[in-house]
């Protein structure tokens, strides 16, 4: 039994998505999973659209992620390879040249809908003559040629959904070679998958209808057919598709606006749509050890935004000081150490916010003051340094000793007055960041 070997192939035509990052994730989890190899493949052959920054984009990603390929392929460097596919094909009477334009397809086609009929070729193209396809190549046409399926059952059982069955009948056969000599998707991908080794293909349910075409591909090729899992795509909350929303849904964008960590990517998109339950993971490798196709539903799973955000600060609240030590002075937070990180990170959604407490405990702020009579009696009661983890609780003692205040009424006024807002961390991990001179000061209401 040959080695589990899987590919994730984007076009380099736009960045990552959350919607096609999915089909990253679950190949990466299923590879690793099952100790074999996971293989970033570019299929580039889109002349048009394609671009080498797009690509390297999609790489800079999936790095992000954590998601490292072990090969890497180009479809750009293999026409070779599909050029002598394509001549086995012809040589066994599989693929056939065909001469209609768009326009013309698109009459036969809608002649069949108005009769209720399928529109499914009709391989007029094979009635041809040699002296007919002379005649319209002096015409200026070119062939693009098409695969003739064979008229019988193709049956898979998919990874996700069970078993499959489609007529061969009932399907069209399709255009593989355009015109102008390119192969289409469906061709350069199943020539891939049989010469790189791929033996599972994990992709979306939208190409449910391909795996019957490209089953029989495979078969005619002479290749070996691989294990096929298809999952349901994500919408959005209302059920919409999320094509419209994916330029906000950007790997890049959530990374550099919504300032997200790739481990909440990474939670949500192994666990959407599964029967566990949508929660942060703290590594790739308890994502790994959790992952298994069988827990993948057919329901449509829905997407919330608010889910990335939840999951965030799940990490975040866990996350060790070493983990974001240098990327604190970036955002402002110089020489911000161990003490101050494990204060906010209960607080906090997004590392940036981070930034707001910093401030807070080391720049001047104007006190909220709610009873200067109060704050003055609380003033006089602070403890000599050095401050402590038990400097707080040693201090509100003291206070409500002798004030008789207690609850709301003796927390509230102090931390108003320290850090001019009602919420926020604790007051004892607070209280030594910011330090005695500065406290007493906003105590009596000074700007400090």
């Amino acid at each position: 039994m040959s080695p589990v070997a899987v590919r994730f192939a984007p076009s380099p035509t736009g960045r990552l998505h959350i919607g096609n990052a999915r089909a990253a994730v679950m190949n990466w989890l299923f590879a690793r999973k099952q100790g074999g190899s996971f293989m970033l493949r570019m299929d580039d052959t889109d002349r048009e659209r394609s671009t080498a920054e797009y690509a390297a984009g999609i790489e800079e990603d999936l790095r992000w992620l954590g998601l490292e390929w072990d090969r890497y392929a180009r479809q750009s460097d293999r026409l070779d390879r599909y050029t002598a596919a394509a001549e086995r094909l012809k040589a066994a009477g599989r693929l056939y040249p065909c001469y209609e334009t768009p326009d013309e397809l698109g009459l036969k086609r809608k002649a069949q809908l108005a009769q209720h009929r399928p529109p499914l070729y009709d391989r007029a193209a094979l009635r041809l003559t040699d002296a007919d396809r002379a005649r319209l190549e002096a015409e200026g046409r070119r062939p693009h040629w098409r695969l003739k399926l064979e008229h019988t059952p193709v049956v898979w059982d998919d990874l996700v959904r069970g078993t499959q069955r489609f007529q061969g009948q009932d399907l069209s056969d399709p255009v593989l070679i355009r015109e102008d000599g390119q192969p289409l998707y469906t061709f350069a991908s199943v020539v891939d998958d049989i010469e790189l080794g791929i033996t599972h293909v994990i992709r979306g349910e939208d190409h449910v209808a391909n795996t019957a075409v490209q089953i029989q591909l495979c078969e005619a090729l002479g290749g070996p057919v691989p294990a096929f899992g298809h999952f349901p795509l994500i919408t959005d909350a209302s059920g919409a598709g999320l094509s419209k929303r994916l330029g906000s849904l950007s790997l890049k964008s959530l990374r550099e606006e919504s300032g997200l960590e790739p481990l909440s990517i990474l939670s949500l998109l192994a666990k959407i749509g599964t029967s566990d339950a949508v929660e942060a993971r703290g590594t790739l490798e308890e994502l790994v050890a959790d992952f298994d196709l069988a827990k993948v539903g057919r329901g449509t799973p829905k997407f919330d935004a608010e889910d990335l955000h939840r999951l965030n600060a799940q990490i975040l609240h866990h996350m060790p000081y070493a983990a974001v030590a240098d990327r604190l002075p970036a955002l402002g937070m110089a020489g911000a150490d161990e003490a101050f990180w494990l204060a906010v990170r209960p607080n906090i959604t997004h590392v940036a916010e981070a930034k707001g407490w910093w401030d807070i405990t080391h720049a001047p702020l104007a006190p909220v003051v709610t009873d200067a009579a109060f704050l003055e009696a609380a003033a006089g009661l602070l403890p000599a340094a050095p401050w402590g983890p038990d400097t707080w609780g040693q201090w509100v003692d003291a206070v409500k000793a002798a004030t008789g205040a207690k609850g709301k009424a003796l927390f509230m006024p102090l931390r108003l007055a320290l850090t001019g807002l009602e919420h926020g961390p604790e007051l004892k991990t607070l209280l030594p960041l910011i330090g005695r001179e500065r406290t007493l000061a906003r105590l009596s209401g000074q700007t400090a």
